[in-house]
């Protein structure tokens, strides 16, 4: 039986829709219009949108306002990104160019500054509002003579800027005294000119008064916090006083104001590399780089990394590209000629050094490896004449005093030559008698009273002196010089050096202290520690080191003279870990860092290592007392007793008068 069919459940049937004919046949015969009127509704929108969007066009003055207020903040770079913005926006206007070339002044940027400036003029500026702008710009490009005539054409109302350019442009040519006088003078009308300060505290600096420069560069900070140029100016002053580590604060407040300022990011990128943090070093080279690009000395600074890192021919590559800018720098000098030395081009290589040295007679790096080159080459006398004034001093180096050893028994003297072992194995000690001579002292004693106000030629007197063993002539010149300056550190230490050389060692430690508070540098810690040691004061001593440990943790010298002192405490297994460390840096041909290699490994019950390092120091110095009685306590540890006495037997007859080489002798039995 069929279903019931309900009626509310019943399909209706869909009624479909019909266009009316005419409006179908429109809209199929016009529909490329039609989809023409939708792209065009949709392109409407869409730049409608974009307008609604798009940020406001830039403002001209407002622009150049933004670059002043951040000119005056210290964040130069951004100075000149809103300047450049104003004359993006309105080339016409002739202030906006002005300010943009304050900006590249203060980014030291000479050439594109007088270009600005002489759009400025351009666009309708007067020029007389410009001329200690372009003394500036000048100055910048190396033209000193050409910024004093602009300083000249300045208005009044800009005596004060012109005044810095003017004192800058002297002491650029050599003439500090009147750059001072003309600093002084300003600050004696306008003694809140933080600029002033800043140019004199750099000036002072230069001419070596960091006692004076320390008080104009914190004068500087204290008027103008905000200022790079002063920040990076103390950052300068800190590091030569207290150290590396106590520099970095300063340098990071200066590059918070202006991250790409580029003197600091050269200060700090250098800073960083001094203390070991090379990764860091090669982060702010590469934003010097950003901010001043093929910037020499940020190219200079990453060769320096790559010859670290052994990498030769990067660092050669880099130095190429400083296109000779600072070819003359003593840094880039020195790098290259270590670089040619590396590559075997012996020659070339000495050749710098002594083109170094003539420029730098007191750099004693680079005395020290014109000397070995040249002894290396077979010039023993020309080797003897280098290294003598090192060989005067008395915190030379064990390896210059045991070339200048080889260099005497090269030449027959081998007298001058054990002299010279024993000081490079017992530390720093009294000049030996032969070099006490020194043709040029006549002529220097002649001129003395005549030349006092050269601190220059009264330091070469006085040195002179002392190697002629005349300490009460050099104590007296050098107190003169002293209270002529009391803030030049040069010569505190030169009145320090004649208080030892007279035997009166508590007097010496305090004038180093002086000295060490003015510019605390690895000189004037080991003369402090050796001058407190002799006095007595051993806890004095180990803190000083220990204090500009903490400050430079890179010193070579620093990290030798630690690990001596903790062989001598008995401290092994730290000695062990200084002396090893220092070994990886300097390699295995330094015979003070053997010697107590193997006198620590020895104290530690490692005879065989022990062994290893004593022989090593041995035949680097085999007339050498301490490596002779190492080498003997190290076989002696490694239960070899017949070879440490042979050895030990040895030592006792190189140094008779040694009781505590006698006694290890004694202690075999």
């Amino acid at each position: 039986m069929p279903e019931a069919t309900y009626p509310m459940l019943r399909r209706r049937r869909r009624r479909r829709f019909r266009m009316p004919i005419a409006l179908s046949a429109v809209l199929s015969g016009n529909r490329p219009r039609l989809l023409a009127i939708c792209v065009l509704c949709l392109m409407v929108v869409a730049v409608g949108v974009g307008l609604a969007m798009r940020s406001p066009r830039p403002d001209a003055r407002r622009s150049l306002a933004d670059s002043l207020t951040t000119l005056e903040a210290g964040n130069y770079s951004a100075a000149r990104t809103n300047a450049q913005a104003a004359v993006a926006a309105m080339p016409t206007l002739g202030i906006a160019h002005a300010v943009l070339a304050r900006a590249y002044l203060e980014l030291g940027d000479g050439l594109a500054a007088e270009a600005e400036l002489a759009r400025a003029v351009d666009a309708g500026l007067s020029a007389d509002r410009l001329h200690q702008l372009l003394a500036h710009a000048r100055l910048l490009q190396g033209d000193p003579e050409g910024a004093i005539d602009e300083v000249a054409a300045a208005q009044p109302r800009y005596a004060a800027y012109a005044q810095r350019i003017q004192a800058r442009a002297l002491a650029s040519q050599g003439k500090l005294a009147d750059a001072r006088t003309i600093l002084q003078t300003l600050l004696d009308g306008a003694p809140d000119d933080s600029a002033a300060w800043t140019d004199l505290g750099r000036i002072r600096l230069t001419a070596g008064d960091i006692g004076d420069a320390s008080i104009a560069a914190a004068r500087a900070v204290a008027l103008a916090p905000r200022e790079p140029s002063a920040l990076t100016l103390q950052g300068e002053v800190i590091r030569d006083r207290y150290g590396l580590v106590a520099a970095l604060p300063w340098f990071e407040a200066a590059l918070k104001r202006d991250a790409y300022y580029h003197p600091a990011l050269i200060e700090y990128a250098a800073t960083l590399g001094d203390v070991g943090r090379n990764a860091d070093m090669l982060v702010a080279t590469r934003r010097a780089l950003q901010a001043r690009p093929g910037s020499p000395q940020a190219l200079y600074l990453q060769a320096v990394l790559a010859a670290r890192a052994g990498r030769i021919d990067l660092a050669r590559a880099l130095l190429r590209r400083t296109g000779g800018a600072i070819g003359g720098l003593p840094g880039a000098l020195l790098l290259s000629a270590n670089l040619d030395h590396a590559q075997g081009k012996f020659e070339q290589a000495a050749t710098i050094w002594r083109q170094l040295m003539t420029e730098q007679p007191l750099n004693v790096v680079a005395r020290r490896l014109l000397g070995a080159a040249l002894l290396r080459s077979g010039d023993p006398r020309g080797a003897l004449d280098v290294l003598r004034p090192i060989g005067l001093r008395r915190d030379a180096d064990s390896y210059t005093l045991m070339l200048i050893a080889r260099a005497c028994e090269a030449t027959g003297d081998r007298v001058m030559a054990a002299q010279f072992l024993d000081r490079a194995a017992t530390g720093p000690a009294a000049p030996a008698a032969a070099f006490a001579t020194d043709d040029s002292l006549g002529a220097l004693m002649a001129g003395a009273d005549t030349a006092i106000d050269d601190p220059t030629y009264v330091l070469g007197v006085i040195r002179g002196q002392l190697a002629n063993g005349d300490t009460a002539g050099a104590i007296a010149r050098a107190g003169t010089l002293v209270a002529a300056g009391p803030g030049a550190p040069a010569a505190q230490l030169a009145l320090g050096d004649s208080l030892v050389a007279a035997g009166r060692f508590g007097e010496a430690a305090g004038t180093y202290a002086r000295a060490a508070d003015l510019a605390f540098d690895e000189p004037t810690m080991l003369r402090l520690v050796d001058a407190l040691g002799r006095a007595g004061r051993g806890e004095d001593a180990a803190a000083s080191l220990a204090l500009y440990l903490s400050q430079n943790p890179q010193s070579v010298a620093g990290q030798r003279l630690l690990g001596h002192w903790q062989v001598a405490s008995g401290d092994w297994g730290r000695a062990i870990e200084t002396l090893e460390g220092l070994r990886r840096r300097v390699g295995n041909r330094d015979g003070g860092v053997l010697v107590d290699l193997a006198l620590a490994y020895a104290g530690s019950d490692d005879g065989a290592i022990a062994v290893r390092y004593g022989r090593a120091a041995y035949a680097l110095m085999p007339m050498n007392a301490a490596a002779a009685d190492a080498y003997g306590i190290a076989l002696a540890a490694n239960g070899d007793t017949a070879g440490a006495r042979q050895v030990l037997v040895k030592a006792t007859r190189l140094a008779p008068d040694d009781g505590a080489i006698a006694g290890h002798l004694r202690q075999l039995g």
